[in-house]
């Protein structure tokens, strides 16, 4: 049992399932990320129901297809997108309050006329940032996980 190669079956309810399941699995994410700032969740918690989605995407449809769909270079793009992000954001404020070191001070980013509204804007777009990288830095170690392990497997036989 231990030498033998286990051939599993596809399963179109497990598939159909997934395949409606999948993008409100995203959409209760990026709720998530959205409505941390004012609320329990944010960027990465948002980011890792994100990447689960992305992780049931190659339970259920295999690693080639989960390649073909989410391929590694979009996933370091992203990572790194979301890290720009939180560091824009941050680099902004430093800059709109001429040098007096307000990393991540919401509220004087020029981005409408309220100071509030600055404020829940910017948190956004942090949360944003965090839940960008947080997903893609999840999925690429699953992603690591599969591949390392199907290439042990590949090397016994």
């Amino acid at each position: 049992m231990r030498g033998e190669k286990r051939i599993y079956e596809r399963d179109v309810i497990i598939e159909t399932i997934s395949r409606l399941l999948i993008p409100f699995i995203q959409l209760f994410a990026l709720y998530v990320i959205i409505h941390g700032a004012g609320g329990p969740g944010g960027g990465f918690q948002g980011g890792v129901i994100f990447a689960s989605s992305f992780v049931l995407y190659l339970v259920v449809f295999g690693l080639a297809a989960a390649g073909k769909r989410f391929p590694e270079g979009a996933n370091t793009a992203l990572m790194s997108t979301g890290v720009y992000l939180y560091a824009g954001v941050g680099l902004l404020c430093i800059l709109v309050t001429l040098g007096a070191a307000e990393y991540l001070n919401y509220g004087y980013i020029p981005l409408t006329h309220m100071f509030e509204e600055n404020r829940a804007l910017g948190m956004d777009l942090v949360e944003i940032g965090i839940g960008i990288t947080v997903m893609a830095v999840i999925t690429e170690i699953f992603f690591n996980l599969v591949w390392k392990k199907e290439e042990e497997g590949g090397k016994e036989e």
